[in-house]
């Protein structure tokens, strides 16, 4: 199942729109992130399994795969934390579709929120 939710990032002091793509697979589990990801956002799949887990949420046992498109423009920051928690739940049903929102948010290993540098250029 593919699923989507907007999420953005800073170029320089102004906001650019990511998608956030997300599609569980039928094979080992595993969870990937592509399209140009620096490493705080690479992290974010171990803050997102800890964060879904602690908040009552099971993991899926599948590959995910996580597409940050456009595929040309660096991710930085740990923003994307919540966003890929988000769609994740949407992927398994659990939360309706979140097409009309951005979504940005770093998550604790607790599942609780933190605040994100550049929360109003990306609004």
């Amino acid at each position: 199942m593919n699923c989507a939710v907007n999420s953005g990032t800073l170029i320089g002091v102004e906001g650019q729109l990511i998608r956030v793509e997300i599609d569980l697979i039928r094979r080992l589990p595993a969870m990937t992130i592509v399209g140009l990801p620096s490493g705080a956002v690479r992290e974010s799949s171990d803050r997102v399994r800890s964060a879904l887990l602690h908040s009552g949420f099971d993991f899926p046992k599948r590959r995910i795969v996580v597409n940050l498109a456009p595929a040309d423009i660096k991710k930085q920051g740990s923003a994307f934390d919540l966003p890929i928690a988000l769609a994740l739940l949407f992927a398994q049903g659990k939360l309706p579709s979140l097409d009309k929102y951005l979504i940005a948010g770093e998550l604790s290993l607790s599942g609780k929120l933190r605040p994100i540098k550049g929360a109003l250029s990306l609004a």
